[in-house]
């Protein structure tokens, strides 16, 4: 049997923060999921400037997954894998191919205050537990999704 991680956290705060952390992977693998689908779906005028927003996006998005899951692990949980355990855990919904950009644009902008909300419904477990490593990485994240809504809403030409 394997030593619990000794973090200087307890297995209470563990699993609280870890379960914070699932929502978050599962959320933030969903807008992925959704963000490279329209990536390869958009189309319009703006055809061009849209695929290579989405595509950074989608590709910022992806290269994060791995640093969320690995910080579940890191606090000594298991973190969720599979389509039906991030179906249960995420918010977001899957996306149509067939609507327009506008749409698309519109449907991302608020997955990703989704996101916003669920990365700052998970600082209080960490906060709490003065868990400045998971509170550094959903910090990291939330200036991360906060800039992509931004981008989106501007493309939609809001503030």
């Amino acid at each position: 049997m394997a030593a619990a991680p000794n973090t200087g956290l307890s297995a209470k705060q563990r699993g609280e923060i870890a379960a914070g952390l699932n929502k978050v992977l599962a959320d933030s693998y969903a807008l992925y999921l959704k963000t490279h689908g329209y990536h390869w779906n958009v189309r319009g005028p703006n055809f061009q400037s849209l695929h290579v927003l989405l595509e950074g996006q989608y590709s910022e998005e992806w290269a994060a997954l791995d640093t969320i899951a690995e910080r579940i692990r890191a606090l000594g949980e298991l973190a969720p894998q599979g389509y039906a355990a991030f179906g249960n855990l995420s918010s977001i919904k899957d996306g149509d191919p067939e609507q327009d950009w506008e749409a698309m644009l519109t449907e991302l902008k608020q997955d990703n205050e989704t996101v916003i909300a669920t990365l700052r419904a998970a600082f209080p477990a960490a906060d709490d537990a003065g868990d400045e490593a998971t509170a550094d990485l959903l910090t990291q994240r939330l200036q991360a999704h906060e800039k992509h809504a931004w981008m989106i809403r501007a493309t939609l030409g809001g503030k």
